[in-house]
């Protein structure tokens, strides 16, 4: 590919967001909406727009049914994947999304247009988004959104890094003498898995109508779910009894907190003052995979008689907080100057369970480490209207920026990691934690300028430019562009383009992070003891890994914007988005020559490591539709809206193994047909929405079908390859309005729907019988009420 550079206090005072239109999955509302991400025009509206955007409203979002922002946008958008893998470490309790089937950390989210900081965690085990270090969308309450704006389209030369498949920008509400509050609970048809959410929000006006300031907050406690079944292998010393259950398979249990407030108040006529911040806690259990009693090398009988399974507690404590000035310069410059602070903290405990090295003496819970991702951003940002002789005057925007990030892996207690005896693993079964020799702490600089023009260059035809060059202190400098037009042939058709140039840095977390993780691989009934270990490494390298570089892509999209009739519009989007140097997680390394390299470095107890690479090149195209239509019916107004997404990736390129992964008697891949499948076939490659809302004077009705298409997995044995067929979940609500409260009784998958079961190869002796990969998780059907009021 060619280059071109081109919380609870506020609770005490608010309560949620919800009055419910019933199950409004909507991917977008009307065309006429004004949009604020992509454009620096102030009036541009999404049928105006040169890029697809999608506008998702507080509305469709609590009507979804879920208290998840990130499964909220799964159900409103076509091209958005939210799957809910479990037995997955960390990501068990922070799962990924990904859009347009590309990378989670592919994907830019900004709040009121500003970045978002990432998570910490990095996701390590078999699940989409493998190697990624995305943001956590569920830190951000759904009782403070006003909508969410999606910008389906590449945006590195607007915002910089990581906008490569597209912009989450989440709108917070900031209207005064508003609010809201609910309570809302929930339950899995098979009896567990209880959902109960207090929320609210509310407005206050500030110096008359000088200023406002709107809180927002949620509290969330959350059951598990188990879909594990018995054993059903052969019986021995390593594995369960046979019949017994021995795993906990299914959503974690949660308890969590989130509050965000922001406001605003102008100084004078032409200075402004803002800020927001959001705070968040979870504390989530989930749980690793059974040690039988048996066991050689991970039990000690004296301690688990009947074996035991480990239980991993992540604390997540996420902080937000952006401030500004913005103002205008006489008549001509507009300018906005803020200050950007995030901040993760990720801590992990391992319970019930044991380090097996230490013996019969083994405590049986660990502190076992954290990671801490902190992001710093001072911006400065002015724009004004040009007359250069066009239909309307141009839009020049113009900008400087400076970001420090730093991450931090911090060691755990000495038995959380330790390997006094090295015939057996080291470290907490289950979760073993950081020691001081894999811990540090990393930081960054990167500074940026950048610069766009728009304009309505005739009545009929607009475009814009934009450029970007940004330098970070760790790996040199990128340049990015895009171009974008639209023209209108009529007032009910249109047609837009864009060509824009991205790219994405390495996280710190990719460059840096160490851990051991205990996993299966899909065919095999045994587990693996796996390290991961940065790219610099002597290990790493030892295995054929160079130094990370930043990902390039090259994007294209063509579309049609349809207004065929009143209240009907239709929009059809192409899109092909390459992407050069794909940073990817490698292959599990295994085998005895594996365990022998590692050995000779002073690592027992490990039979397998991998690190990150640069060793592909991927190509991404495809197709989204959004239809909305509405009409007056019954005394009422009837809703319908379709979304349909085709996606195809294909790895076009992987770079030819290192020689070290040849010699040594290796003979191993880097990037193997596990994982070449997880990335061309790990999500469903298309995915169609249809809904419709029913609203009348004291009712509101919705019906919402979706149908989520195949995926396959590709296990080492190419036997063990399977697809899990395409399949239809049904959402129903009915809400009553009475005066200023609404009641609502709702279910989603109403026909408990569960994907194609595991074939008893790929299901971990009978006991694992879903997969991970399902678009939708496997729980089943899940009914709702919730009670709402609103001022």
């Amino acid at each position: 590919m060619t280059r071109h550079p081109l919380g609870l206090a506020l609770l005490a005072a608010l309560l949620p967001a919800s009055v419910v239109h019933a199950q409004d999955n909507r991917p977008a509302t009307s065309l006429d909406n004004v949009i604020v991400t992509g454009t620096r025009v102030s009036d541009r509206t999404v049928a105006e727009s040169q890029s697809p955007i999608d506008i998702i409203t507080s509305e469709a979002l609590q009507a979804t049914g879920t208290t998840e922002l990130a499964t909220a946008l799964a159900r409103a958008l076509p091209s958005l994947n939210f799957p809910r893998p479990a037995l997955t470490d960390g990501t068990s309790a922070i799962r990924p999304a990904q859009l347009r089937g590309l990378a989670p950390d592919q994907v830019l989210v900004l709040v009121n247009g500003k970045r978002r900081h990432t998570s910490s965690l990095l996701n390590l085990n078999g699940t989409i988004g493998r190697g990624s270090a995305p943001v956590d969308l569920n830190t951000i309450p759904l009782s403070a959104i006003e909508r969410v704006e999606v910008l389906r389209d590449g945006a590195s030369a607007q915002y910089g890094s990581d906008a490569i498949a597209g912009v989450v920008n989440v709108v917070l509400k900031g209207a005064p003498g508003t609010g809201s509050v609910s309570l809302r609970h929930g339950q899995y048809s098979a009896g567990d898995g209880a959902q109960t959410q207090l929320a609210g929000d509310t407005g206050l006006s500030l110096g008359g109508d000088r200023g406002f300031l709107h809180l927002s907050g949620q509290i969330d406690r959350q059951d598990r779910t188990n879909r594990a079944r018995p054993f059903a292998g052969t019986p021995a010393a390593t594995q369960p009894e046979l019949g017994q259950k021995a795993f906990v398979i299914g959503d974690p249990e949660v308890d969590a907190a989130a509050a965000s407030f922001h406001a605003g108040f102008d100084i004078s006529d032409t200075l402004s003052l803002y800020a927001f911040g959001s705070i968040s806690n979870r504390d989530i259990t989930s749980f690793a995979f059974f040690r039988a009693p048996g066991n050689p090398t991970q039990n000690i009988p004296s301690i688990y008689p009947d074996g035991f399974l480990p239980e991993i507690n992540n604390v997540s404590r996420d902080r937000a907080i952006v401030a500004g000035l913005k103002g205008s310069l006489g008549e001509a410059w507009d300018w906005d100057l803020s200050f950007n602070h995030g901040y993760n903290n990720l801590e992990f405990f391992t319970r019930n369970t044991l380090n097996a090295s230490i013996g019969a003496d083994s405590p049986t819970s660990f502190y076992d480490g954290a990671l801490e991702t902190t992001q710093n951003i001072a911006n400065f940002d002015v724009s004004r209207q040009l007359d250069i002789g066009l239909a309307y005057p141009a839009t020049l925007a113009l900008g400087v920026e400076f970001r420090n990030e730093k991450w931090n892996q911090s060691p755990g207690e000495w038995g959380s990691y330790a390997q006094p005896d090295l015939s057996r693993p080291g470290g907490a079964q289950g979760f073993g934690g950081f020691a001081p020799e894999v811990s540090g702490a990393y930081s960054r600089d990167s500074h940026a300028v950048y610069a766009g023009l728009e304009a309505d260059i005739t009545e009929k035809f607009s475009a814009g430019i934009a450029g970007r060059y940004e330098d970070y202190d760790d790996f040199g400098s990128q340049a990015s562009g895009k171009l974008s037009a639209r023209y209108a042939f009529t007032d009910a058709v249109a047609l837009r383009g864009t060509v824009s140039s991205g790219f994405r840095a390495p996280s710190l977390a990719q460059q840096y992070f160490q851990t051991i993780s205990t996993i299966y691989l899909a065919g095999i009934p045994e587990p693996f003891e796996i390290r991961t270990f940065p790219a610099s490494s002597a290990v790493a390298q030892a295995f054929g890994a160079e130094p990370l570089q930043p990902e390039e892509s090259l994007s294209y999209s063509l579309g049609l914007v349809l207004q065929p009739a009143d209240r009907l519009y239709v929009t059809i989007d192409a899109y092909h988005i390459e992407v050069d140097d794909r940073i990817a997680l490698s292959s599990n390394l295994t085998g005895d020559a594996v365990r022998a390299l590692l050995e000779s470095r002073g690592i027992f107890g490990v039979n397998g490591g991998r690190y990150f690479t640069n060793a592909i090149d991927t190509r991404t195209r495809g197709i989204d539709v959004v239809a909305n239509y509405g009409l007056d019916i019954g005394g009422g107004t009837l809703d319908l809206t379709a979304g349909w997404n085709w996606t195809d990736t294909e790895i076009t390129r992987i770079a030819p193994n290192p020689e070290e992964l040849e010699q040594a008697g290796l003979n191993l891949e880097r990037i193997d047909r596990t994982e070449i499948g997880r990335i061309e076939d790990g999500f469903p490659n298309t995915k169609l929405l249809l809904s419709g809302t029913w609203s009348l004077d004291a009712w509101d009705f919705s019906l919402a079908a979706t149908r989520y298409g195949s995926v396959t997995t590709r296990p080492a044995n190419a036997a063990n390859d399977q697809t899990y067929g395409a399949k239809w979940l049904l959402d129903a609500s009915a809400a009553y309005k009475l005066d200023n409260w609404t009641f609502t009784l709702g279910a989603d998958n109403l026909l408990n729907e569960y994907p194609d079961e595991n074939s008893f190869a790929n299901s971990t002796n009978g006991q694992f019988p879903y997969s991970n990969l399902s678009p939708f998780g496997f729980n089943g059907a899940f009914v709702y009420g919730k009670v709402a009021y609103r001022w």
